[in-house]
């Protein structure tokens, strides 16, 4: 079992470092991931410039590679043949926030998985729900352990085609999550403000502002279970289609 272990955050995160300490029982670890920060990034594939990679040693003492890319970029490297083997399984994370609702779209994060599954490649994203700001860092220890349970059913079992996981995992200690739950996308709310200044020549320039988005705590939904406590596990699939539209949309004028 190879598997590629990436993320948003940049290659000296200790989110990645747990993440990758957790898949060691698994099999293979490589590690591929930025050089620096890519949150909210969204899938963005470089295709205008080349892409420099470097190795780098972690913290923890091992031993990684780095890119001037893109989350998806990573992933793409890894399964064009940069690592030189086949990749069987790619992990994202583990993110210091959590990826929750409309988040999906924005994420590199949840993106780099659907990469993943876009060359044939099983892919699961973790995202830790931490607060921005945390004194001394996150405990990353509950995650580990979410992650390795989540991996282990995974490889037990089979997820369909084009299916990929979007994990999100409750800033709690270990042993005050409830479990695991199977979810739906939640409503997210976002509370984006548009903010003008002005430049030392007097030219206008603008920051999108505002508190950190919330959402709807509905039980069932990715929001609900992880704010009850619970692991929340989201199968996401690249089909975006709204099937039940199609006969409906179909029936309007169409006749030129």
């Amino acid at each position: 079992m190879n598997i590629l272990v990436t993320n948003d955050d940049g290659v000296k995160a200790p989110g990645l470092m747990a993440l990758a300490e957790a898949m060691v029982p698994f099999g293979n670890v490589d590690i591929l991931a930025p050089d620096h920060n890519w949150s909210i990034s969204g899938h963005v594939k470089t295709l205008h410039r080349p892409l420099r990679v470097q190795s780098v040693i972690l913290d923890n003492g091992m031993n990684a590679l780095a890119t001037d890319g893109a989350p998806s970029d990573c992933v793409a490297l890894a399964l064009l043949g940069l690592l030189k083997k086949p990749v069987d399984l790619v992990v994202v994370g583990i993110n210091p926030s959590a990826n929750l609702g409309h988040d999906v779209t924005y994420s590199g994060t949840v993106t780099a998985a659907m990469e993943a599954v876009i060359w044939g490649v099983c892919g699961v994203s973790f995202s830790l729900d931490g607060p921005e700001h945390t004194p001394g860092g996150l405990d990353y220890r509950g995650s580990k352990t979410a992650a390795k349970k989540v991996v282990g059913l995974l490889l037990e079992n089979e997820l369909p085609k084009n299916v990929f996981l979007n994990v999100n995992i409750p800033n709690i200690a270990l042993e005050d999550i409830k479990g695991y739950k199977i979810t739906r996308q939640g409503l997210r709310i976002y509370h984006d403000v548009l903010i003008e200044r002005q430049d030392p020549r007097q030219r206008a320039y603008y920051w999108i502002g505002g508190d950190g988005p919330s959402g709807v705590i509905e039980e069932g939904t990715d929001i609900g279970e992880l704010a009850n406590g619970y692991v929340s596990i989201t199968p996401l699939t690249l089909d975006l289609t709204s099937h039940q539209n199609i006969s409906k949309i179909d029936q309007w004028s169409w006749s030129i």
